[in-house]
Parts: structure tokens; sequence; C-alpha cells
């Protein structure tokens, strides 16, 4: 995954960043978007894909606190810890899901 700063934000402070995803769209901003915004530290997060023919997507966070790489590399943990959870758990109910047809015929 690419990541970059959008040109022309480094006027802003360290809070508010819009950083750009090459070869993302709404899956991965929508997530991301999810879980930032619940963040108490965070008074804003959007995402927007600039155009369907370009691959990437703008995600722009502003704080209160902690400067806004941080709290976009805390979502993108978060956002890892959560698909590690749903796959382990999809695992497990498929586990016994073929465990119990075995045990039925």
């Amino acid at each position: 995954m690419k990541i970059a700063e959008l040109v022309g934000d480094e006027d802003s402070d360290d809070k508010s960043r819009t950083f750009v995803f090459y070869d993302e769209g709404h899956t991965l901003g929508n997530a991301l978007h999810f879980i930032i915004s619940n963040y108490p530290e965070v008074n804003f997060c959007g995402y927007t894909i600039p155009h369907p023919a370009e691959a990437k997507m703008h995600l722009r966070i502003q704080s209160s606190g902690p400067k806004a790489l941080d709290i976009l590399q805390k979502g993108l943990k978060d956002l890892e810890k959560l698909c590690d959870f749903t796959l382990m758990k999809f695992d497990q109910s498929m586990t016994e899901y073929k465990d119990n047809i075995t045990v039925e015929q």
C-alpha cells in the first residue's frame, strides 16, 4: 500500500492532514473512517474518491491532540486487529460447521 500526504497541506499543523492512498477505494476508506471517527481525540475524519478514473482515496484527519499521522497509524493497526479477529471467528465457525456436517452423516 502506497500512502502520501496531500501536496499543499504543509501549512496545516501536524494535527490536520490529508493522506492519499494509491490503489485503494471505498472499502478501505469506509473502514478507516469508521474506526478513526470513534476516537475521542478526533474532531473530523472523512474520505473521498476524487475521481472514479483515478485509483486513489483521500483520507482527512483533524484531531484535538495527537498528530494526524499517529492517529492514522493507530487506525491502521486497529483495522488490522479487527480483520484478524473476524478471520479467526470465521475460521472457528467453519470448523464447527464442518464438524456438525460430519457428525450428522
